[in-house]
């Protein structure tokens, strides 16, 4: 008889969940194995194919030899590259010494909070939230503090939300704009109204995730270390998977002072080193070449947003904003909470979405993953046709609760 000896894990690991977008995307993988047709909108992947310039790049590296071990920093041509990037992009000046380039923008978060937080400090962190944020401030020892953001707010902190949350044992703040989950974008005017509370407190770090940079519908994206009082606060966090579509690659990269740099470049060394050496060649062309490659995709991306929008609308009792970038729709369904099908009864989101994957074969992910328990979150990097029949889905179980 087998022992179980899972016991034996540890404790922060058996406490630790699973990322619930990945778990998702292979429960809607193994119905389809079954031979469901499922369609699938829960993970967060662009639908284009890398530009062919970027792969071309690639196949040339490694014909010229970079098949070897690479700098745990990054190579010296990608990180003046990404300083390129950041002058050109963002108007802010780094040196490559500023630049860490991880196994995707993930890694960089994590290399953060390993290298920052010490057992209890707490990490405020903007709500919703992207899944893994909680779980990586869990890991290196931290206190995730949930700051929420409603529907009505549009999903963003206010300035006296977050001057109401910073205590004597807050160390560092973590948010993305454009969010993932819930595409909505701080606009400059928003970013200074928390940089004037941000400026009181100089012993105070600030994680922005600007993954999603070049998928943004609205004003021209505002970088927080943009704003000269905070940037030595201030950690970018970027990388290569969503605007150039490069999510297998895994490359990402961190913009930071010296002295933390160098502190998240220990920790990379002691858990991957470098990144992959052609891929980080292909990178540097992709970043000097610039996001013109990037426009193609955004304006399907704001094609698709309008479709799905516009169809949701449609259903009684769905309530969305209009977010503003990335590839995301975070409607809150919380009007169906307490209707059933058959003996199923629907309490949550995750209820919904797991009644939604069984009974009309559309995959998407529960906001409870995200920190918000009335919502779901859909990706609409899809084609036009999947997003419509996927819609359609949705809307005809909805309508079939009682």
């Amino acid at each position: 008889m087998a022992v179980d000896k899972s016991k034996y894990l540890s404790k922060t690991l058996r406490n630790l969940k699973e990322s619930a977008t990945l778990k998702m995307t292979q429960l809607a993988r193994d119905l389809r194995n079954q031979g469901h047709d499922v369609i699938s909108l829960s993970i967060g992947e662009p639908d284009f194919d890398t530009p062919s310039f970027i792969k071309e790049a690639a196949k040339q590296a490694l014909d010229d030899g970079y098949t070897k071990y690479t700098p745990v920093s990054g190579l010296p041509e990608l990180r003046e590259a990404i300083c390129a990037k950041f002058k050109r992009d963002n108007n802010l000046i780094y040196q490559p010494e500023n630049i860490v380039v991880s196994n995707g923008a993930k890694q960089s978060i994590s290399n953060l909070c390993n290298a920052l937080l010490d057992p209890g400090d707490e990490v405020i962190i903007f709500t919703p939230y992207w899944v893994s944020y909680f779980d990586i401030v869990r890991l290196a020892g931290g206190v995730p503090i949930q700051l929420k953001a409603n529907l009505d707010q549009d999903f963003k902190v206010t300035a006296s939300q977050l001057a109401g949350a910073i205590t004597e044992k807050t160390k560092l703040i973590i948010f993305s704009s454009p969010c993932n989950p819930t595409g909505s974008v701080y606009t400059r005017d928003e970013l200074k109204s928390l940089v004037e509370i941000l400026d009181q407190y100089d012993s105070l770090f600030i994680a922005s995730d600007e993954i999603y940079e070049y998928i943004n519908f609205g004003e021209k994206h505002t970088s927080l270390a943009e704003f000269e009082s905070v940037k030595d606060q201030v950690i970018t966090i970027n990388g290569m998977s969503k605007g150039y579509a490069m999510t297998g690659w895994r490359i990402g990269y961190m913009a930071a002072p010296v002295w933390l740099a160098k502190a998240c470049a220990k920790v990379q060394g002691q858990v991957t080193s470098g990144a992959t050496s052609f891929g980080q060649k292909a990178a540097s062309i992709a970043l000097l070449e610039g996001p013109a490659s990037s426009l193609a995709m955004k304006s399907s991306y704001l094609r698709r947003k309008k479709l799905v929008q516009t169809m949701l609308a449609e259903i009684r009792g769905v309530k969305i904003n209009d977010p503003q970038g990335a590839f995301y729709i975070f409607p809150d369904i919380s009007y169906y909470f307490g209707k059933s099908k058959g003996n199923m009864l629907i309490s949550n989101a995750d209820d919904f979405a797991e009644m939604l994957l069984h009974n009309a074969h559309v995959a998407i992910v529960s906001g409870s993953a995200f920190g918000d328990d009335n919502c779901f979150r859909l990706s609409y990097a899809a084609a036009d046709e999947v997003l419509v029949e996927a819609i359609t889905r949705i809307k005809h179980f909805l309508a079939s609760l009682t």
